[in-house]
């Protein structure tokens, strides 16, 4: 007896660009190999999630441009892989993306101050924009706040863009005499930021049941086809999952609990995310090493 098809409208497709799934592509692949990715396989990979060859192709031109790809050729065949400094990126992400309990300490403090010439001042918009994918707001120009635990992260971030010699750093406590969580809501967005989690969590909040209960009807199937299918499904919803959220920790301020609105939807959408790529997080990464060798000789 064959696998179980799952159907289109089983398996959420939410908008997302192709460039934003090569790159999950990437930070999945980077996890099991060094191997470089060629373009075929990519073409197959975002084929499985509704995307032609020639828009793949392009996405990757342009990420080329950009620098966030690097060309290689693996056995005479033409491949990609990260650059060095967006493999950094990564390597600094994956524990705020993937941490089941993320570290929050109350009443510790990152603050950066910085103040840019004004013949450089595009330099400005630089530094608050890698601020704000930190996760910092804004207390005033030129003056972000963020949880403690942000600063190495900050330092190392703006060092790597070459900013670091505008930017003052200092991490400690703040004394307020009213209620602090009045406060966040001046620095940070959170209206913007619940959005972000509340539609994520339309679209997933049930995505741990109904992959535990997929995965039960799937052992009760026989043979290889039955194991590949399973996997491919898994690849089909995990990569959209994962590109989708893989931004939303670095939007959250990171803060205890008692700092943010008491509806707060952060914890129900990492509990979502974290249960189900623990579940099935394997299995995708194994469909698109499969795949990946499937293209090199």
């Amino acid at each position: 007896m064959g696998a179980p098809q799952t159907s289109p409208k089983e398996i959420p497709r939410p908008p997302v660009l192709h460039q934003s799934l090569i790159i999950t592509l990437f930070g999945i692949y980077r996890r099991t190999a060094t191997t470089a990715i060629p373009v075929a396989a990519l073409v197959d990979l975002l084929g499985d999630l509704g995307y032609d060859g020639p828009g793949v192709r392009s996405a990757v031109s342009r990420l080329k441009s950009k620098g966030v790809l690097q060309s290689e050729s693996v056995a005479g065949v033409a491949a990609y892989n990260l650059a060095e400094s967006v493999q950094a990126t990564f390597d600094e992400g994956d524990q705020r993306i993937f941490a089941e309990y993320p570290q929050r300490r109350p009443n510790d403090w990152s603050l950066v101050l910085f103040s840019v010439p004004e013949s450089k001042r595009h330099l400005r918009h630089q530094l608050r924009k890698h601020l704000r994918r930190l996760g910092f707001g804004t207390v005033a120009s030129g003056v972000s706040i963020g949880a403690g635990q942000l600063l190495e992260q900050a330092r190392h971030r703006l060092s790597r863009h070459g900013l670091a010699e505008y930017v003052q750093f200092f991490r400690g406590e703040y004394f307020f005499n009213g209620d602090v969580k009045d406060q966040v809501a001046q620095w940070w967005d959170l209206d913007t930021i619940h959005l972000s989690m509340q539609r994520f969590l339309e679209t997933y909040h049930n995505a741990f049941e109904l992959w535990t209960q997929r995965l039960e009807e799937l052992r009760c199937e026989d043979g290889t086809d039955s194991a590949e299918e399973r996997d491919r499904q898994a690849f089909q919803y995990y990569v959209p999952m994962l590109t989708i959220w893989r931004r939303l920790p670095y939007e959250d301020p990171n803060l205890p609990a008692e700092y943010l609105p008491a509806d707060w939807k952060e914890p129900d959408a990492r509990r979502a995310f974290v249960g189900t790529h623990q579940l099935i997080g394997p299995l995708a990464s194994r469909y698109v090493a499969r795949t990946v060798a499937a293209h090199l000789p």
